[in-house]
């Protein structure tokens, strides 16, 4: 097994191969002067089995870039076979048309990553899990639950009697039913209109949430609109304390600012991105899980225990 990683997240990806007893392999990613990316990998993959960690967090395009550039090195280099270990996957967003005359930009990825050459796909938290369907090639899909419910038993104990767990609008309720269910814990739902792709206006709460302490789920967050908007509108119905919970906290300055600035007490994100940080940003690691579903991969076994949302 060799594991190499691009500039997206080095530190992500030394943790892999640490958790594995690995090194990771030695390449050169660098940019010419004109901003083009160049690739060179100093050793031996003839008939590896090679993993390429790269999130295609910001700089998206980049990042893509890089690690589509990476997938054709290692091609040209006889590697085995190529896995992309993407944590996080840009554009997942961009999974329909909503709009006339607009691109299916998730779909158009998934193309390109498996043109370079990529023989499978390993991610986590998907933005819509049916985005699995636009690769032709086989994608494990790994969920941090196991993750974020061990950190949260630990800090908090197992008591679940005045928890309530809340999705922040309604295309998250599946997931926050997962975690409701797996804590013990009582189900509600934020009401929300979204005005722009920087501005949510929070509409209501279906549920109680009256005097309790209230867990909010999402995917992702980058802006923080969503759950600062849903924090502010569940503390005006009674909640007592107010904690988040992100699988990728994609955050830019506005997003620290607002979570700063809220009701929210703490952000529990994975380190899936390198922006994953801040005031209030609690950051638990993903690396130990990447690395067994790696494992189990080059050993041929299965993942299944890894990627079950109900595990």
């Amino acid at each position: 097994m060799k594991i190499f990683s691009g500039n997206a997240h080095s530190k992500l990806a030394k943790k892999i191969a640490a958790h594995l007893g690995h090194e990771l392999a030695n390449v050169e990613v660098t940019s010419f002067p004109d901003g083009e990316t160049f690739v060179q990998i100093n050793e031996n993959i003839r008939g590896e089995d090679v993993y390429l960690v790269q999130p295609t967090c910001p700089a998206t395009n980049h990042n893509l870039m890089e690690m589509l550039i990476m997938v054709d090195a290692a091609k040209r280099a006889s590697a085995g076979r190529i896995t992309a270990v993407m944590p996080f996957f840009g554009y997942a967003r961009q999974d329909r048309k909503d709009k006339p005359r607009v691109p299916i930009t998730a779909k158009l990825v998934a193309n390109l990553i498996s043109a370079a050459g990529v023989d499978r796909v390993l991610t986590m938290d998907l933005h819509a899990a049916q985005i699995q369907g636009f690769f032709d090639i086989p994608v494990d899909h790994l969920y941090a639950k196991p993750v974020f419910i061990k950190h949260l038993r630990e800090q908090h104990g197992d008591d679940a009697s005045n928890l309530t767990v809340v999705s922040p609008d309604v295309g998250g309720v599946k997931m926050a039913r997962s975690y409701a269910d797996k804590l013990g814990a009582e189900l509600a739902i934020v009401a929300k209109h979204r005005v722009s792709a920087t501005k949510v206006e929070a509409m209501n709460v279906i549920g109680d949430v009256d005097g309790r302490n209230v867990l909010l789920v999402d995917d992702m967050t980058e802006t923080a609109g969503t759950l600062c908007a849903a924090a502010e509108i569940l503390e005006k119905h009674g909640a007592k304390s107010i904690y988040a919970g992100v699988s990728h906290g994609v955050l830019g300055d506005m997003g620290r600012k607002r979570i700063a600035d809220s009701a929210i007490k703490e952000l529990i994100t994975s380190d899936s991105v390198p922006q994953a940080y801040g005031e209030k940003v609690t950051t638990v690691s993903i690396a130990g899980l990447m690395g067994d579903a790696i494992s189990r991969i080059h050993d041929g076994k299965s993942v299944t225990s890894l990627f079950d949302i109900d595990a």
